[in-house]
């Protein structure tokens, strides 16, 4: 009997992905449980596992796109019953490594910690790249390779072979959408394949730009007395709750109020319909080694300084290691978008659909300002709010902006609880 292995709901906003990599090949045994490929979507990348042990045999390819409840293989449980596979005894289990295991070590060397269950992250990489782990320094607890380890060595290893005209075709088990570097015949110019992440992150941002009525603000603040507030306050914070206060709680604080005074900005289209939220879930931009993700920060009006530390550092760890979940990527109301830590001094955020606005945070920067009828030094920090014109008035947008600025330079006027 044949198992249909279909691409499964991954999220309520999400009808379609691309299957990134095939961990198992065509044909190839396969348990309950085993990885079979991962699924990248504009949001994340997830992994499918087998239900069922059977034989394999795959439908679609490495980089093609699929729909939800597509079906990309069968799994053939009639030949798992009549190819029993031995059971390995204590010897053998030493002899003959699990597949998803880095290369055991070579006879008469001492064990790397390398040689422990990859993370499914790194792994991926480990796979997509044709990286032999055994030359890796693991940086990791224990000495286990992280996702940095890996990129890095992906970054070290010198340029990939150019592929020829005499070259033979890539066979059906070899992945598709490698990223192979092609160099010109004058060698001006490289080509290689987008990531199919990169590629899905491309098309929704086309989207929200041909579907939205996207205009931006801007304003900027004086980040002095939080900086002020925030240096009194760190060593308390930080011994009481085990986590640094940093901007970002400032500011999403500060977004709440601006929220509750503009309510426009806190709703989204959706066909001839306006949906007013009456609750206060803001996504975080967060950039990782293989895209954007924008976690969600759930009823952060209800939340501390330092809960929102914590589940603002809790995303980032998740987010670098690959581990983010789905649902902690959906529902959003609202985004911030930090391009500051970054150094930019100036942009436009594009909306994140179906929201209505999302704000742009800067560098921080000595300036020279005109206070009280003289020339002082203040850091100071540009906004940007970009938003949906078609809910949100220029007057909306200017009263939400110029309610973040006050909030910033007057945390007083926030609820502080540290």
């Amino acid at each position: 009997m044949s198992i249909e292995v279909k691409i499964p709901a991954v999220g309520e906003s999400i009808s379609s992905g691309v299957v990134s990599v095939w961990h198992k090949k065509d044909g190839e045994q396969v348990k309950a449980g085993d990885l079979l490929f991962t699924l990248d979507t504009d949001k994340v990348s997830t992994e499918i596992a087998a239900e069922t042990a059977g034989v394999l045999r795959t439908i679609a390819a490495e980089g093609q796109e699929v729909k939800i409840g597509e079906v990309v293989a069968t799994i053939d449980e009639s030949a798992a019953a009549a190819a029993p596979t031995s059971v390995a005894t204590p010897a053998q289990a030493k002899e003959k490594p699990d597949p998803n295991r880095s290369e055991a070590p070579v006879s008469g060397e001492k064990k790397s910690p390398n040689a422990e269950v990859l993370s499914p992250a790194v792994r991926r990489i480990v796979e997509e790249e044709k990286l032999q782990t055994a030359g890796i320094s693991g940086t990791g607890k224990g000495g286990r390779l992280t996702k940095g380890d890996v990129l890095a060595a992906v970054e070290n290893r010198g340029t990939p072979a150019t592929a020829t005209e005499s070259q033979p075709a890539m066979p059906k088990s070899a992945p598709a959408e490698t990223e192979v570097a092609v160099p010109s015949e004058s060698g001006r110019f490289t080509r290689k394949k987008m990531s199919p992440l990169r590629r899905k992150i491309a098309a929704q941002l086309v989207m929200a730009q041909h579907t939205a009525a996207i205009l931006t603000t801007f304003n900027e603040c004086d980040m002095g007395a939080v900086q002020d507030l925030r240096k009194k306050s760190q060593d308390a914070f930080t011994k009481k709750n085990d986590v640094k206060l940093g901007f970002m709680s400032f500011f999403i604080k500060a977004v709440v109020e601006a929220l509750k005074a503009v309510p426009a900005i806190n709703g989204r289209i959706e066909g001839d319909d306006f949906i007013q939220n009456h609750f206060f879930d803001i996504g975080v931009a967060v950039g990782t080694e293989r895209g954007l993700v924008v976690p969600v920060v759930r009823d952060a009006d209800t939340k501390t300084f330092a809960e929102i530390e914590r589940d603002i550092a809790d995303y980032a760890k998740k987010a670098r290691e690959g581990k983010i979940k789905i649902e902690e990527l959906q529902g959003g109301t609202f985004t911030i978008s930090n391009g500051g830590v970054y150094g930019s001094l100036l942009g436009t955020p594009i909306l994140n659909p179906p929201q209505s606005g999302i704000l742009g945070m800067h560098t921080i920067q000595q300036r020279p300002m005109a206070i009280d009828g003289k020339v002082v030094i203040r850091p100071m920090m540009y906004l940007a709010l970009s938003y949906d014109h078609r809910a949100v008035d220029g007057k909306e947008a200017v009263t939400f902006l110029i309610t973040v600025k006050n909030c910033i330079e007057d945390p007083t006027k926030l609820p502080l609880d540290f």
